[in-house]
């Protein structure tokens, strides 16, 4: 626990080999018109975390009601997308504010999201993959009756036809004084599309083995409201939000999100 400062208004989030900080959690649902919006929603939960506007963690799951690709912060858009499979299937394109490899979102894909605030500095970047990451697989473990685990850096995996299939995959943002951590939850995605519009990634996880898509992502096959269970019990989110940072996610969206300057920079 070297380096972790605690107070009275913070919690011990212990997992395997790690010790963090974590405030109390609350759940935020909101309905947002768009993919931009949600992660324009995530990078302004980010901001008020980072000036301390709020004291606990943010947990939040939305799901994107038609495909779309979303970049990562560095991705190259040429690497990793089919630009002209997206443009004959409508499949628009956007880039979030994490970092790692293009996803596919979609029907039957959750995204979930927690927001934390570190007002004595974030923590190393192996910890909070373990703070989030253990838990969030030890509740969808006990949900889908069968093992989800961690592997490579950032994913969580199940045994499914012999070898292991990635289920989720996730990315974070840090700033000094808060943390972005969020991800995908296949359930029943059209993992299809994620062939045809997808490259394979420029970079990759060791259990992977070169598999294409088809053959290395599989669906948990739950339904939206119990990964959505799973996500708010992993991480103690039981009291609602019901504020947002509305003017911060138009100022991004704006500025961002809707800028094709911005999302096809690299």
């Amino acid at each position: 626990m070297a380096g972790v400062s605690v107070n009275d208004h913070t919690l011990f989030c212990s997992v395997s080999h790690c010790m963090m900080p974590c405030p109390a959690s609350v759940w935020l649902d909101v309905d947002l018109p768009s993919p931009a919006a949600q992660l324009a929603l995530d990078e302004a939960l980010l901001e008020e975390a980072h000036e301390g506007a709020f004291p606990g963690m943010v947990v939040r799951a939305w799901v994107a009601t038609e495909p779309v690709v979303v970049l990562g912060s560095s991705s190259r858009v040429d690497e990793e997308v089919d630009r002209r499979a997206c443009a004959e299937r409508g499949v628009a394109i956007l880039r979030r504010p994490s970092g790692g490899a293009t996803v596919v979102l979609g029907p039957g894909c959750l995204m979930w999201s927690v927001i934390t605030p570190h007002p004595e500095a974030a923590p190393p970047i192996e910890q909070i993959h373990a703070a989030m990451l253990d838990p969030l697989a030890a509740s969808l473990s006990r949900q889908a009756g069968m093992p989800v685990v961690r592997r490579g850096l950032s994913d969580l995996a199940i045994r499914s036809d012999g070898g292991e299939r990635k289920v989720s995959g996730n990315a974070l943002r840090v700033k000094r004084h808060g943390v972005l951590y969020h991800g995908t939850l296949l359930d029943s995605l059209d993992l299809g599309l994620v062939s045809t519009v997808l490259r394979h990634p420029p970079r990759e996880p060791d259990y992977r083995e070169r598999r294409p898509h088809g053959s290395f992502l599989a669906n948990l096959g739950l339904g939206r409201e119990p990964l959505a269970a799973a996500v708010r019990a992993a991480f103690g989110a039981e009291e609602p939000r019901e504020a947002w940072p509305e003017a911060a996610v138009a100022r991004l969206i704006r500025d961002r999100y809707a800028d094709p300057a911005w999302i096809y920079r690299l």
